[in-house]
């Protein structure tokens, strides 16, 4: 600041002059100019409101807030797009599980021609086992609703002579909303709900297809644009996501189609043998409710059971419930951990989770696809997080060859050690025997050998005295010389 004055107090320092009108002008810095001039701006302290740990906390709730919203701006988008998303995924996953087929056919033909023999081929099977099995249900589906209603108002009967008591008017309900569900609409058009909320099933179906033959023709070059505009550093873990969605999609899709084909196939069996009415559309139930983990195949056994009792008593119904729950146990103890692998690692919790919230999201459709994807997502995690099995075991072999050098570092110390104290010892001998004196060799309280002071002196004087005797002789040699003369 500057102003005009006579004098100053001592604490004031004069930094300059200035002043036009005559007067003398000074410019003086208090000390609390000089406090100010490392004070703490306005935006140094909104900086350090969010530098503690509330404002850590604070922060990281804002980004969670932010990653929550944009997911489910995501996901309404993608449910506003059924008939682009759902015939775009499940063409996905088939073409997963249908790849390694067309790797083998890349072998002896180019890749045009294995897609279109896979692509035909795949759909000419299931095409054709669909076909066969849609029409063998429904030629007997009001048989088997007949039965299953059945079924049900006999255990209802036999519940009833318990001596526990159970309100009738929850029977009933629940009686009434299991006939609702079998004999409605909605359970014949469950499984396109997701389509045909955006459009019609025939074009959900010709854009599957499409989207299938284009995944199996050219879904490695696909790949590989999308990883062209990734950043080279994390371009490595895109590719093994990548990889894993692959392993984990297909593995899923074929896995669980040997088990349901295993669960199908199994009971009907046992209901044949039985001799169970409705065998073959049981088994074909079967076979679609073990797309739906945990509760699919549970429930295609239960219909089973009441058609049991109906037709053949409550004997035959217990007999078929334990075939149900044998063939179930093997099935899930002992074919699907060989035939799955790890496609499916995830807790039970997780899968009931997911399908729930894929039941209500998507439908039927929703409820298959839901845990497959749940899979992928975690397996993906679990690359980004470093827990995944190439990255432990390369974490392992890289703690191995460190634990190696640092075993061989300390080897290759304590060998320098002994050579080094072994050219010590060698060192002395070697200089002692060259001495050719009297010196000793060192004691093994490590003292050192010396020559004798005495010898030394004794040589010292006899090679004077030696020297005197010849200049003397020289002397009286000269004199007797120079007397003759």
């Amino acid at each position: 600041m500057a102003f005009k004055l006579w004098g100053r107090p001592r604490s004031q320092k004069v930094s300059g002059r200035d002043d036009r009108s005559g007067a003398t002008a000074f410019t003086v810095s208090t000390p609390t100019d000089a406090i100010n001039q490392f004070a703490p701006t306005k935006q140094d302290r909104i900086a350090g409101m969010w530098a503690d740990p509330m404002g850590r906390i604070s922060t990281r709730a804002l980004q969670l807030l932010i990653i929550v919203v944009m997911s489910a701006g995501v996901v309404m988008a993608l449910l506003n797009l059924t008939l682009v998303v759902l015939p775009s995924l499940i063409g996905l996953i088939i073409a997963c599980a249908l790849w390694p087929l067309v790797a083998l056919c890349r072998r002896v033909m180019n890749s045009m021609l294995a897609a279109w023999t896979v692509f035909l081929g795949a759909l000419l099977i299931l095409g054709g086992i669909g076909t066969a099995l849609f029409y063998s249900v429904r030629a007997e589906w009001p048989e088997l609703v007949e039965k299953g209603t059945a079924g049900f108002q006999e255990l209802q009967n036999l519940v009833s002579q318990l001596p526990i008591e159970i309100p009738q008017e929850q029977i009933d309900s629940a009686f009434n909303s299991v006939k609702d569900f079998f004999l409605s609409a909605q359970f014949g058009a469950g499984a396109l709900s997701g389509l045909s909320a955006a459009g019609t099933f025939v074009t959900g179906l010709a854009l599957f297809l499409v989207i299938l033959f284009f995944f199996l023709k050219d879904g490695d070059r696909i790949w590989e644009f999308v990883l062209s505009w990734i950043p080279a550093r994390v371009r490595g873990r895109w590719h093994r996501s990548g990889l894993k969605s692959v392993e984990v999609f297909g593995g899923y899709i074929r896995g669980t189609a040997t088990v349901a084909a295993v669960d199908a196939i199994g009971i009907a069996i046992a209901l044949m043998i039985l001799q169970v009415p409705l065998a073959i559309p049981l088994g074909v139930i079967v076979f679609l409710g073990a797309f739906i983990p945990m509760v699919g195949a549970t429930i295609a056994g239960v219909l089973a059971i009441l058609v049991a009792l109906v037709a053949n008593g409550p004997m035959v119904a217990l007999i078929v419930l334990i075939a149900v729950i044998a063939i179930q146990q093997l099935e899930g103890n002992f074919l699907q951990p060989v035939v799955m692998g790890n496609a499916l690692s995830l807790h039970p919790l997780i899968i009931l989770v997911a399908l729930t919230a894929g039941t209500v999201l998507g439908g039927l459709v929703g409820a298959v696809i839901a845990v497959p994807l749940t899979a992928v997502v975690w397996a993906i995690i679990k690359i980004w997080s470093g827990r995944d099995e190439e990255s432990v075991v390369k974490q392992k072999a890289e703690e191995t060859q460190a634990s190696i050098k640092a075993v061989k570092g300390r080897q290759s110390t304590s060998v320098t050690d002994v050579s080094d104290t072994n050219q010590s010892s060698e060192y002395r001998r070697s200089g002692h025997d060259s001495d050719g004196n009297s010196g000793h060799h060192s004691d093994r309280d490590g003292s050192t050998g010396t020559t004798d002071s005495s010898d030394y002196s004794s040589s010292t004087d006899s090679s004077s005295s030696s020297s005197s005797s010849s200049s003397s002789d020289s002397s009286s040699s000269s004199d007797s010389s120079s007397s003759s003369d």
